[in-house]
C-alpha cells in the first residue's frame, strides 16, 4: 500500500465547533479514502491553559495562543476556523495569503464587506492552488444530499414552495447568561446569522435556486441578561428570532424562520419543499429519514412516504455502517472534511465556496435591512 502524503492541519478554536471539527479530522481517514492523510498539528486560542488541556483532549500535537504562528509553520498546510465570526475575516485572509487552505466555519464573516475581502483572498489563492471552503455542515447530512439530488432529477418538478426553519430554545429563559453569542460586535447577528445562515444555505443548496429578496421582522424578546459570574446586567445586541419571505430565481416562494425562543424545540431545522411533481420534507431532529411525496403516482397510492436514508447507495453512506444503523450530527462534520481534502487533492475548489458563503451574507444583510424597515422589500442581486 503506497504511504499518502500528510496534509498538516491547525485550528483555531476549541469550543463547541472546535470539538466537532477535532472529531471530524480525527476519524475522516479511518472511513474514507482520502488523497492525503491529515495530521493534527497545532491547534490555537487565546488562554495558555484551556488551549493547551484542548490539545491534550482533543488529540492536537501541539497548542499556541498566537494563531499567527501556524501560518508560519512549514508542517501546516488547512487553518480550520472555529472561532466566533468577528475574526473569521482577519484569519482567513491572511492564512490564504500564506498559502494555506482554509476552512471557514459560517457564518462567513459579520458583515458583508468582511465576506467580499474573503472571496477577494480566496480567488487569489485559488490562482496559486490554494482552496478555500465555508462549514456548511448540514449539507452533509445525507438526507439532505439525498433532496438535493432528487430535485436535481427533476423527481419535485418546478419548485413554488420553500419552507424553512430552525427552532431552538435555550434561551428561552430571561435569566440565562449574556454569551458571546448575544453581541453583535463578536457574532454580527443573533438567531439570524447562528442559525438562519444554515437554513438560507441549506434552502439554497436542496433548490439549487437563490433568493432574489426578502421581506422581513427581527425581535429581542430578552433585552438584557446576566453579566457571567455576576449580578450585573448588559445589553442584549442582537435579534433573539427572525421571520422573513422571500421569492426564489425560479419564480416559487419561500419562508424562514429562525429562533433561540421556540420552548421545546432543542435544534429542529426543518425543510420542505414543494413543486409540481412532488414534494420533499426534512427535520434535522430526525436526520437519517426523508419524507418523500410523488404527485404523479395515482390518487389512491398518494402521500408522504419516509425513506430511511442509511443505504450505501445513499450519499456518504457507503463508508459507514450496514443499512438501518443510523449516523449522527458529528458525521456531518467528517463529511465535510472528507469533500474538502478530496478537493484540495483534486486541485478543485469546494463547495461551498466563500462565494457561496458571500451569498448567504447578502441574504442576511438584506434581512436586516428590511426588519430595520419594517419590512419593506430588499432586492437581491
Amino acid at each position: 500500500m503506497a504511504i499518502l502524503e500528510t496534509l498538516g492541519v491547525g485550528m483555531v478554536g476549541y469550543a463547541f465547533m472546535g470539538r466537532a471539527h477535532a472529531q471530524a479530522w480525527r476519524n475522516v481517514a479511518a472511513f474514507f479514502d482520502l488523497p492525503r492523510r491529515p495530521v493534527r498539528a497545532a491547534i490555537a486560542g487565546r488562554d495558555r491553559a484551556a488551549v493547551e488541556a484542548a490539545a491534550d483532549r482533543l488529540g492536537w500535537a501541539s497548542a499556541t495562543t498566537d494563531w499567527r504562528e501556524l501560518l508560519r509553520r512549514d508542517d501546516i498546510d488547512v487553518i480550520d476556523v472555529c472561532t466566533p465570526g468577528d475574526s473569521h475575516a482577519e484569519i482567513a485572509v491572511a492564512a490564504l495569503d500564506a498559502g494555506k487552505h482554509v476552512l471557514c466555519e459560517k457564518p462567513l464573516a459579520n458583515s458583508v464587506a468582511e465576506a467580499e475581502a474573503m472571496v477577494a483572498a480566496a480567488e487569489r489563492a485559488a490562482a496559486r492552488g490554494v482552496r478555500a471552503m465555508a462549514g456548511f455542515n448540514y449539507r452533509r447530512v445525507p438526507a439532505l444530499a439525498l433532496a438535493r439530488r432528487l430535485v436535481a432529477e427533476g423527481r419535485v418538478g418546478r419548485i413554488r414552495h420553500v419552507r424553512a426553519a430552525y427552532l431552538q430554545d435555550w434561551l428561552t429563559d430571561p435569566d440565562a447568561p449574556l454569551a458571546w453569542r448575544l453581541d453583535a460586535t463578536r457574532a454580527g447577528s443573533g438567531a439570524l446569522g447562528d442559525l438562519g445562515a444554515h437554513i438560507v444555505d441549506a434552502a439554497a443548496y436542496v433548490t439549487g435556486e437563490a433568493l432574489t429578496g426578502v421581506s422581513a421582522l427581527t425581535e429581542t424578546f430578552v433585552k438584557d441578561r446576566p453579566e457571567p459570574g455576576g449580578t450585573v446586567r448588559g445589553p442584549v445586541t442582537v435579534d433573539d428570532a427572525a421571520l422573513f419571505i422571500g421569492r426564489l430565481s425560479g419564480g416559487g416562494l419561500a419562508s424562514f424562520e429562525a429562533t433561540r425562543f421556540a420552548a421545546g424545540r432543542k435544534n429542529a431545522l426543518r425543510l420542505e419543499v414543494n413543486g409540481s411533481a412532488g414534494s420533499l420534507a426534512f427535520d434535522l431532529e430526525a436526520l437519517n429519514e426523508l419524507w418523500f411525496h410523488d404527485e404523479t403516482a395515482p390518487a389512491a397510492e398518494a402521500g408522504f412516504r419516509r425513506i430511511l436514508v442509511t443505504e450505501p447507495t445513499h450519499p456518504y453512506l457507503d463508508a459507514w455502517w450496514p443499512p438501518g444503523h443510523l449516523l449522527g450530527y458529528e458525521h456531518t462534520f467528517t463529511h465535510e472534511i472528507a469533500d474538502f481534502v478530496r478537493a484540495i487533492g483534486a486541485g478543485e475548489d469546494p463547495a461551498p465556496s466563500f462565494a457561496d458563503g458571500l451569498r448567504v451574507q447578502r441574504v442576511l444583510a438584506a434581512v436586516q435591512a428590511s426588519a430595520a424597515a419594517s419590512g419593506q422589500w430588499k432586492e437581491l442581486t
